[in-house]
């Protein structure tokens, strides 16, 4: 059901020209294209745990690890038609994406390891100002961004949402924001952490899901009350922690 009704959501905005943040680009997925590009190690490492979780949740079948590999590999060339050349030394700033794409993979479990829908569902998403925040490779050396931005090597995520969470925890949870400032660990580290992976490993599967939608229909701003209401859960255990 939410596989359909974000499908459904995404196409809609992604046929509203005042919808549309960034174009959509024109990328049809090749077998024998995507197969020349071989997957980093961090890529193949994250595509067996990717497996195993939606084995494990029952949304996976066997031959799923090929499925993923598809989307994924195909991702990065669509993306690659929206990316600028940047000579620097940082390793954030090489070709392809550092890290390893869990939001491309939480589609691929939400669309029960359908890869073709995954993609056609990506290459709609991709054209909505919400992608920026959920999809960190979306903005990987965009040509949307200032070279100037690029060149520093930080992803608007941080200097956006994270920027406002810790504006909005000082507000809100003073003492939990004093807490992180006396540990010398910033609350933007953390976040930008979960919001990396998707809150992979920090939630069951059924609030990642939630996670996800709500950003979808109500709006990027709604990963940064996300964030919040996640430390106000945590606050009695963060203080604790502090004293000891």
């Amino acid at each position: 059901v939410l596989a359909e009704l974000i499908e459904k959501f995404v196409s809609h905005l992604s046929e509203s020209q005042m919808d549309c943040y960034f174009s959509m680009g024109s990328y049809k997925a090749v077998e024998a294209d995507v197969k020349k590009e071989n997957l980093s190690s961090v890529q193949k490492l994250g595509v067996e745990m990717t497996v195993r979780y939606g084995k494990y949740l029952n949304l996976l079948k066997e031959d799923a690890e090929n499925g993923l590999c598809f989307v994924l590999m195909s991702c990065e060339e669509f993306l690659k038609q929206q990316q600028r050349t940047v000579v620097s030394s940082l390793c954030c700033l090489q070709e392809r994406y550092a890290g390893y794409d869990w939001f491309a993979s939480s589609i691929f479990l939400i669309m029960s390891g359908d890869r073709e829908r995954t993609l056609m569902f990506l290459q709609q998403f991709s054209c909505l100002l919400v992608s920026a925040f959920l999809w960190l490779p979306r903005l990987h050396l965009s040509v949307h961004l200032p070279v100037t931005t690029l060149e520093y090597g930080i992803h608007p995520v941080y200097f956006c949402s994270a920027h406002h969470i810790e504006m909005l925890l000082k507000a809100e949870l003073p003492l939990a924001c004093s807490a992180f400032h006396m540990s010398g660990f910033t609350p933007s580290q953390i976040c930008m952490q979960w919001i990396t992976q998707c809150f992979w490993n920090y939630m069951d599967w059924s609030e990642i899901c939630h996670y996800i939608a709500i950003c979808i229909f109500l709006g990027p701003d709604y990963q940064i009350y996300m964030c919040i209401s996640v430390f106000r859960h945590l606050q009695q255990d963060i203080l604790k922690h502090t004293e000891a």
